[in-house]
């Protein structure tokens, strides 16, 4: 029998890759690992930038083992009727979310690098569990920034031919070479790492070898490589090849074309926090922390938020957050355990995640099965729990004023609604989320 092609579960048409999901499950579950309890909740799809589909990251979650799988999108919530519905089909959970850039300007934080390499006062935050019901709404909410964003790319993409025409390099098109490579008539975003491809596919053409690739990083850009990047770069039968270079350029040459964003595209964060809480999602502070090295390259080595942790979470706690999400193989022991007391102190939801946006990534996160980590995965099925019930009741989400009155203790409420997310049977969630809000009610 001819092996199926998994590549057919990233094909444009929706009904297409759907179908194929069907196929790979039929020719590919005897290969399934037994589900484990390892989680992701920020899983990056092409709806921004990854090599997935929501169906092909669904389907990849599963193949890896996982009980639940969140997508999280750069200004776009268009992978989140996709994905739940993949997962439900291949018997996994899954959250829904999406990410996006605020200004914090006129906090006690403007003018500091927060957790974003490019500009100060500028930070990352997730909006985590976000109701079926208020899907739509979020959507309408990220259609301005995304277009914001759209002018500002093409911007961009002037700058960088301007840098590629100094360097020797043929230029590229947005209409030609970023535009396609994009989800952006389905509802998705435009990202730097788009144009960061187009720059990569368009190195890879001039200098084919990998030693010519590494010549000219180094002695034309001044780049300098690491050894595992250098070995990344001199194997010939890279596959990932275009991701380990796009992640190069992203932490050496993104600087040199890359143009500030607007407070159209940064809205302030006391607009976005509000908006979150207002239809029932969780917004979650994204922390980085100092970067010594990347693991996944992208990221040069810089401070950020640690020198002033304390003030941070005072911040944040003030403006409305109820959550901050990490990713535990970024970080060390000591700023883990940092993180971990501060959200306990200042009553915060810990939420874990591993962003997914190259191939070499993995998508398990051995880390949360760690005895120190377990309560992310608690965090995890309570945040199932809140985006189904709410889905019915605003009045069951998490953080609802309903919930909060009758369990004020944050870890009463978590460990409630962990089990109850992990009664819900995702085969079948409404009728299980039916089943939990009428126990909940008697």
């Amino acid at each position: 029998m001819k092996a199926f092609d998994l590549a057919t579960l990233n094909d444009p048409r929706l009904w297409f890759r759907s179908r194929a999901l069907k196929h790979a499950i039929f020719a590919r579950s005897a290969d399934f690992p037994e589900l484990t309890e390892e989680v992701n909740n920020h899983v990056h799809t092409k709806y921004s930038y990854s090599p997935y589909s929501p169906i092909y990251a669904a389907y990849s979650a599963r193949a890896a083992g996982l009980r639940a799988v969140g997508s999280v999108d750069h200004d776009s919530i268009g992978a989140a009727f996709e994905m739940a519905e993949a997962c439900r089909v291949l018997g996994i959970a899954s959250t829904t979310g999406c990410e996006l850039r605020v200004s914090f300007a006129g906090t006690r934080l403007e003018g500091r690098k927060i957790n974003n390499p490019d500009t100060d006062t500028i930070a990352y935050i997730v909006f985590h569990g976000v109701p079926r019901t208020r899907i739509g709404e979020v959507s309408r909410f990220l259609e301005p920034i995304r277009a914001a964003r759209f002018d500002r790319n093409r911007h961009q993409v002037d700058k960088l031919n301007s840098e590629f025409t100094r360097v020797g390099l043929p230029p590229v098109s947005f209409e030609s070479d970023v535009y396609p490579s994009s989800w952006a008539r389905a509802g998705g975003s435009i990202t730097e790492r788009h144009i960061l491809e187009a720059a990569t596919r368009a190195v890879m053409k001039t200098f084919p070898r990998p030693e010519a690739v590494m010549a000219f990083l180094t002695e034309t850009l001044g780049v300098e490589l690491n050894d595992t990047i250098r070995g990344y770069l001199a194997a010939e039968d890279n596959p990932h090849r275009l991701y380990d270079l796009l992640g190069v350029l992203k932490s050496s040459f993104l600087p040199r074309f890359y143009v500030e964003p607007g407070d159209a595209e940064c809205i302030s964060v006391r607009h976005a926090v509000e908006f979150a809480n207002s239809v029932g999602a969780i917004p979650a502070y994204a922390y980085l922390g100092d970067v010594a090295e990347s693991p996944t390259g992208d990221k040069k080595a810089e401070s950020f938020e640690d020198e002033y942790l304390e003030l941070l979470f005072d911040e944040i706690t003030s403006l409305g957050f109820k959550a901050v999400t990490y990713m535990p193989p970024r970080n060390t022991p000591a700023q883990l355990e940092r993180i971990m007391r501060l959200c306990a102190s200042h009553k915060l939801l810990e939420i874990s995640g591993v962003d997914i946006n190259s191939s070499r990534q993995s998508f398990t996160c051995p880390e949360v099965m760690a005895p120190e980590f377990r309560h992310l995965i608690d965090a995890t099925w309570a945040l199932i729990a809140h985006e189904k019930l709410s889905a019915f009741d605003p009045g069951w989400g998490l953080f609802s004023k309903k919930t909060t009155q009758s369990m004020p203790d944050l870890v009463e409420r978590v460990a409630e609604y962990a089990a109850i997310g992990r009664s819900i049977d995702p085969r079948d969630p409404e009728s299980s989320v039916k089943t939990a809000e009428k126990s909940r009610s008697t």
